[in-house]
């Protein structure tokens, strides 16, 4: 086994020993896992820079891995199967994702604990930031006969504000330091947009180091600029670093905890003797992550034992990650990556501009061991113009026949996180939206994605049907093709710029990339779904939300005139587009689109339209009975914010 020991350095009940349903109890276990690879072990071939770390002296790869596992106190009560969440940056997501928690470890509603999962979790990220609770791998670096490998990296980045320091990585992940001040050949380059040309910056005006407040510091981490970065511009900085981490363990330390904790029958193992399957989740980042894992084969351990019997890869849309590059830098978005290559769908094609043959599970599909696989998708990730790459030829030309063993489900008319209220324009990371964000929760139709996966891996019950726009029956089309029924709303401003994929050419091995900045080659299509009068979507799985509206959601949005960029898409949240509360606000307005009044002849009979689209949605097997409530009780709240709105503005005495 390549997990040498397991530290459990602290052992606690969970939430004051809250209990769950039948399930009872959790106690939640947290420290560091160690482990041992062996490079030439053909199961770890495909490690990049593996043969260049460090080795002990049985000739073994050692690096280690924070974890942390929620487990039932009585092992008898739980339903005897591991639930992996995949690390966002980090953190935990699942408890917000699929729990409808809040931050961190809160509970939520207990959906996967009142269920009797063992829960766990797994560093995998060598550079996440220097924040506590946040869980991540450490990993030795590459050194060749040389000493330190060394090589170009490129970093790029947007501010949302003037500034004139930027540090040399992702939302302040841990940087590939600059492997000398100097660097006559390093280059910055700016645009106006992703499609816009590169306007080089002369070497003169730029240095590697902070400035702030007049003072100048050389510094190995960041790079500065007297005139400043200027918001909504895309800069990239293209320099040479000898700091090589073996991107890649993330996968093995993920791998082989779990198959430790599935397999083993050593003392240190907390779930040894419980586990009979096992599950993954992985959203965002994550869910790339996991995309990126099958494409690698390490769904299969050094044994060649199934990790995960079923996987959710949620709002990955079409993408992976920089997850086994030298220099990769996992937190990065950007689409100029390796992140963006072929292949993005599970079965095998051919791209006909490039001659390329492949499948995303190409590898396991040889060797026979394909997991059962979730691929779920909000609009943002098709208006991020890679999620249709899942389902639709490179080409744009037919739709293709996925897996017996993979379902695709578009969640209609949802933004990247899932909508919540009060509504709201800016993020966290300062991102700002024109638009209010969507509020459509997309988390009633991810429980059950959990519980038909579940049920299809543990009693080979057929989870329903995919469900996501098409070419054949005219629901696939070209965003451009939508802009007619949005340019009719004067209260809704559509992108002036599209976000695409493009072939990239990195040289031979993508794994070590030799052209920074790539060869860019012809655009893949992009295809989203067709929309109704209303502008909200027509394919996929509809919510009430969407399908008994109250407003125009769609998953794009524009970058707020404050932070620049002007007719640029927001990366990955939407928008929310309320419809006039009455008639006469319409009118007043302009607005094409009926209103709430119109539609609706009171609040009981709209929320009654939204029980029934509910109890549809179950019956099919989208959502759980136990979310019928739960929507509708969401859907009274938004139509009573938007009728206060109306009495805030009714003079006194009406």
């Amino acid at each position: 086994m390549a997990v040498t020991y397991i530290d459990i350095q602290s052992r606690a009940p969970y939430q004051g020993g809250m209990t769950f349903g039948d399930t009872g109890a959790y106690e939640q276990l947290d420290g560091t896992v160690h482990f041992a690879v062996d490079p030439s072990d053909p199961a770890n071939n495909l490690i990049s820079d593996l043969a260049l770390a460090p080795k002990n002296g049985d000739g073994l790869v050692e690096f280690s891995a924070d974890f942390r596992i929620l487990k039932p106190v009585d092992p008898s009560k739980g339903s005897h199967k591991l639930f992996f969440d995949v690390v966002n940056r980090g953190n935990v997501l699942s408890l917000g994702r699929i729990n409808s928690g809040s931050e961190g470890m809160d509970p939520g509603n207990g959906f996967l604990m009142r269920r009797g999962y063992t829960q766990v979790w797994c560093g995998w990220q060598h550079d996440v930031p220097q924040k506590p609770g946040l869980l991540k791998v450490n990993v030795p670096n590459a050194s060749d006969a040389n000493g330190p490998v060394t090589g170009r990296i490129a970093v790029t980045f947007q501010p949302n504000a003037l500034k004139t320091t930027q540090m040399l990585s992702d939302r302040d992940h841990q940087p590939y330091s600059v492997k000398d001040l100097d660097q006559p050949y390093a280059t910055l380059t700016v645009k106006d947009h992703d499609t816009r040309p590169v306007t080089v910056i002369p070497r003169s005006e730029w240095s590697f180091g902070r400035l702030e407040e007049g003072t100048f510091t050389a510094d190995s981490n960041h790079i500065c600029m007297a005139s400043g970065f200027e918001a909504g511009k895309v800069y990239q900085c293209i320099y040479t670093t000898a700091v090589a981490p073996v991107v890649g363990l993330g996968f093995a330390a993920v791998r082989d905890l779990v198959s430790h904790l599935r397999y083993s029958t050593a003392p240190d193992n907390p779930c040894a003797g419980d586990i009979q399957h096992s599950l993954a989740f992985g959203s965002s980042q994550s869910g790339r992550f996991l995309r990126q894992m099958l494409y690698l084969a390490m769904n299969q351990d050094e044994e060649d034992r199934t990790v995960f019997d079923g996987i959710i890869a949620n709002i990955a849309g079409g993408r992976r990650g920089e997850f086994n590059q030298r220099f990769g830098q996992p937190s990065s978005t950007i689409e100029a990556s390796t992140a963006s290559l072929f292949p993005f769908a599970d079965t095998e094609q051919t791209d006909p501009e490039t001659g390329q043959t492949d499948a995303l599970l190409a590898r396991l599909q040889v060797r026979g061991k394909l997991p059962k696989l979730l691929l779920t998708n909000s609009s943002s990730e098709y208006w991020g113009g890679h999620a249709s790459l899942t389902h639709t030829d490179t080409d744009g030309e037919r739709d293709i026949t996925h897996s017996d063993n993979v379902r695709i489900y578009h969640f209609a008319g949802t933004q990247h996180q899932a909508g919540t209220l009060p509504l709201g324009h800016v993020q966290a990371t300062g991102n700002t939206g024109l638009n209010p964000f969507n509020w459509v929760d997309w988390r009633p139709l991810l429980r059950a994605a959990v519980h038909n996966l579940d049920n299809w891996v543990t009693s080979g019950v057929l989870p329903p049907d995919s469900k996501h726009p098409r070419l054949d029956d005219g629901t696939a089309v070209d965003p451009e093709s939508l802009r007619p029924v949005f340019d009719d709303n004067p209260k809704i401003e559509f992108p002036a710029y599209m976000r695409h994929l493009s072939r990239l050419d990195f040289g031979p091995d993508d794994s070590v990339i030799e052209k920074l900045p790539p060869v860019t080659g012809k655009d893949y299509p992009v295809f989203v779904s067709k929309v109704d009068q209303d502008g909200n979507e027509v394919a996929g799985i509809r919510l009430p939300a969407v399908a008994v509206p109250l407003a125009t959601v769609m998953g794009w949005n524009l970058r707020h005139p404050d932070t620049g960029g002007p007719g640029q898409t927001h990366r990955i949240m939407g928008s929310t587009i309320p419809f006039a509360f009455t008639q006469q606000e319409r009118e007043d307005s302009g607005d094409p689109r009926p209103s709430v009044e119109e539609r609706y002849p009171s609040r009981q009979a709209y929320l009654q339209q939204v029980e029934e689209c509910a109890k549809e949605l179950a019956s099919q097997g989208y959502m759980l009975d136990e979310d019928i409530h739960t929507v509708t009780l969401q859907a009274g709240e938004r139509y009573d914010l938007l009728e206060s709105k109306v009495r805030q503005v009714q003079p006194a005495g009406d």
